[in-house]
């Protein structure tokens, strides 16, 4: 393997952290806007904001590292991504920054109706950058980017039927990754009444979610032969993966395996994101241009792969740690009500 290679590995591992790690919290958005009346919805907003309190901020730390390994890396392909899908990628710009703001002044509110004004400011914005970052994935898998400046259509490349279904399918995983994730948190907190409540979700999520992804096997048969042919063929085994685990996930679900629905669900999107690569390799902006004719002169990712390995060793540890600390935050059930 090139250093290339190892380098695009490195930044797709990223962003397979990203998805679900920062995907999870994009979904507790999707069910704090659909925990129902404020009242009511009481109990599932605090367990959401006791989950993702300590953590949602550092999860974006996989994504500035996914565009810097882009952009030194991989020059040609970001500045025709960037340029061509710019007006998706400012959208889910504005939706980050907004959902980070609501969420820290929601917690600060005293009064209602502010609570319900930044509380629906960050449940509609968890909504719209998973959709928006899912069009952008789908204007790539169906070879509408082409690399240069601004060389695609800054409309069509994002408003297609695969880029539909990329929005659609990125809001329901992180719906189904949170439902996963929050009916684990509820569990070991001791709040039986909320695990049952997001096991329900996440049974409908993954049901929902397993239909989305059939119905766009046509989507992409039609609208991105060339990404369909390569999921029948190369990346096959990893379709097959996901499409098991997801199952697993549902038996899991239903005899109450908390912990090892979570790990199910993890490595069955996982799967999912790693066939997407597999599929259109060695092509990184399909259908032409492969990732030796984007990558940047081989002393430059060398370099990158160095200062990222240094990088890991300082980051990781850290995060793990204060992922650690984050399962060991005792909830207090009784400000859930």
């Amino acid at each position: 393997m090139d250093s290339a290679q190892i380098l695009l590995a490195v930044m797709w591992a990223g962003l397979t952290v990203y998805a679900l790690l920062g995907g999870a919290d994009f979904g507790g958005g999707v069910w704090d806007l659909l925990a129902g009346r404020s009242r009511a919805g009481m109990p599932q907003r605090r367990l959401i904001e006791h989950s993702i309190g300590p953590v949602w901020e550092a999860n974006h730390v996989w994504l500035i590292f996914v565009l810097v390994v882009l952009w030194t890396g991989f020059p040609l392909a970001f500045a025709s991504v960037m340029s061509t899908l710019y007006i998706p990628l400012t959208l889910a710009a504005l939706g980050i920054i907004a959902r980070g703001a609501a969420f820290a002044f929601r917690k600060a509110s005293t009064e209602l109706w502010q609570q319900r004004l930044f509380g629906g400011a960050f449940a509609l914005s968890s909504v719209l950058t998973p959709f928006f970052l899912g069009t952008v994935a789908g204007g790539i898998a169906s070879a509408r980017v082409p690399p240069g400046l601004a060389a695609g259509d800054v409309v069509g490349s994002w408003l297609n039927p695969t880029s539909l279904l990329g929005g659609v399918l990125a809001v329901l995983v992180c719906a189904y990754l949170a439902a996963v994730y929050l009916c684990d948190d509820a569990a070991r907190s001791g709040t039986p009444q909320l695990a049952e409540g997001f096991r329900r979700r996440a049974l409908l999520a993954a049901v929902v979610t397993g239909a989305g992804a059939l119905a766009g096997i046509a989507v992409l048969h039609w609208d991105a032969p060339r990404l369909f042919s390569g999921l029948i063929h190369r990346a096959l085994p990893l379709v097959v993966l996901s499409a098991v685990l997801g199952i697993a996930s549902i038996v899991l679900l239903a005899l109450r395996r908390h912990l090892l629905v979570r790990v199910a669900a993890v490595l069955a999107v996982a799967a999912v994101m790693w066939g997407w690569p597999v599929a259109q390799y060695p092509a990184m902006l399909p259908p032409g241009l492969t990732y030796q004719e984007a990558a940047a002169a081989p002393v430059v990712t060398t370099t990158v792969l160095v200062v990222a390995g240094v990088g890991a060793l300082l980051v990781v540890p850290s995060l793990v740690w204060l992922f650690v600390l984050q399962r060991r935050m005792p909830y207090d059930a009784d400000t859930s009500g």
